[in-house]
């Protein structure tokens, strides 16, 4: 079914140049969403791919373990689509206040993004609701330091700005005008709270992601803030009780057609092509979430069975190797930090920990003092897609 333009146009002023600026129509679509029979077996799909994820503890002994890398996984993500080069052992050195191979500026956008995500979270579990506060706040944390920080953080943008192309007449999308922005969130934040009537939290967080970056609120960041609306609306619909579920992986893998099948929805009201798209990628990152916790599980029981042959190291050994399953890449402060062991214990059993006979851990400095470690493996089966 096409429905034609989702929104209509208005003149504005962008660079100095007239153009066309685009304003959606408000949520949910008109007319209603067809799920047909297709859709329907890939929505079932998805939300069965969701309850396995969200089932994830039972596979860990502590969820917030894996969480902790996982999350820093999708800032790493995330960022890379916005054009950062920062990898997940880059954030993790600077963490540790070591230094990353990639600019620093790069590094600390990310690191924002963990804060932003966190915070969401913990407002989230204090059922906060999502509204204009609570996104202002996140955006607020995202652009706190590096490149973010002259580009109006927590305020939405005055001024009208476009995407793609160097010119706002040529551009390959112009958002709406900066004085239109109020009206269009308030629209969107009483969908997203359910507001005339409610809808399913996963055809919901699709639909709000769409028309997040679709108004474009801020000057930058949006394409960050809007990928980290879809696990926060998950975990308040208690569809999922952590933020396990990040999409920016296939959002990255599959870029050129996640910008289609946005442009697609904006033009010819092409909804339910960008849902199919949509649960796809839900359906392919649960899935791997749910192998990449498995194999990690499987690691640390592998590891744990060496340890009882250290003798009367074995457990200190055992502490250690905790800590590093929630912190894969550490120096001695943050190890005596987390296990209350001594900083000589701990030096002793790093001593055993990368020696060549296990080599579970590789020591990543070289120097003598300020020593970072990482835990190789655990590091390679969260890079490996």
């Amino acid at each position: 079914m096409q429905r034609g333009l989702t929104g209509h146009y208005v003149s504005s002023i962008a660079g100095g140049v007239s153009c066309q600026a685009f304003v959606p129509k408000t949520l949910p679509p008109e007319p209603a969403l067809q799920i047909d029979s297709k859709l329907q077996v890939r929505l079932s799909r998805a939300m069965l791919a969701l309850g396995r994820l969200d089932a994830i503890s039972t596979l860990l002994p502590d969820a917030s373990l894996f969480l902790y890398s996982y999350v820093r996984k999708e800032a790493v993500m995330s960022s890379q689509i916005e054009g950062t080069q920062s990898s997940l052992h880059d954030l993790m050195l600077f963490e540790m206040d070591g230094l990353p191979a990639v600019p620093m500026e790069d590094v600390q956008e990310v690191s924002c993004y963990v804060k932003a995500l966190s915070l969401g979270v913990q407002r989230i579990q204090e059922q906060r609701p999502i509204s204009f506060r609570l996104i202002t706040e996140l955006h607020e944390a995202l652009m706190t330091s590096g490149r973010g920080v002259s580009r109006g953080p927590g305020e939405f943008r005055k001024n009208q700005v476009w995407i793609g192309g160097h010119r706002a007449d040529e551009a390959a999308f112009v958002p709406p005008p900066a004085n239109l922005l109020a009206e269009c969130w308030r629209d969107l934040e009483k969908f997203i709270n359910d507001v005339p009537e409610a809808t399913d939290p996963l055809i919901k967080a699709a639909l709000v992601h769409v028309q997040f970056e679709t108004i474009h609120p801020f000057m930058d960041g949006n394409g960050r803030l809007g990928r980290l609306l879809i696990p926060l609306i998950l975990v308040e619909a208690s569809v999922l009780s952590q933020p396990l579920l990040y999409l920016s992986l296939f959002f990255k893998k599959h870029r050129q057609v996640y910008y289609e099948k946005l442009q697609q929805v904006r033009t010819q009201g092409d909804w339910e092509s960008w849902l199919l798209f949509f649960i796809d990628a839900v359906i392919d990152t649960a899935t791997q979430a749910v192998q990449t916790a498995t194999q990690l599980n499987a690691l640390r029981d592998k590891h744990k069975t060496l340890l009882p042959s250290l003798g009367r190291m074995s457990r200190s050994a055992d502490l250690v190797l905790d800590a590093l399953f929630s912190h894969p890449i550490v120096n001695i402060n943050t190890l005596v930090e987390q296990t209350q062991l001594a900083p000589a214990t701990i030096s002793n059993v790093m001593k055993i920990l990368t020696a060549p006979d296990l080599g579970l851990v590789v020591e990543l400095t070289g120097g003598k003092r300020g020593r970072i470690y990482a835990y190789k493996q655990y590091l390679e089966i969260l890079n490996q897609e």
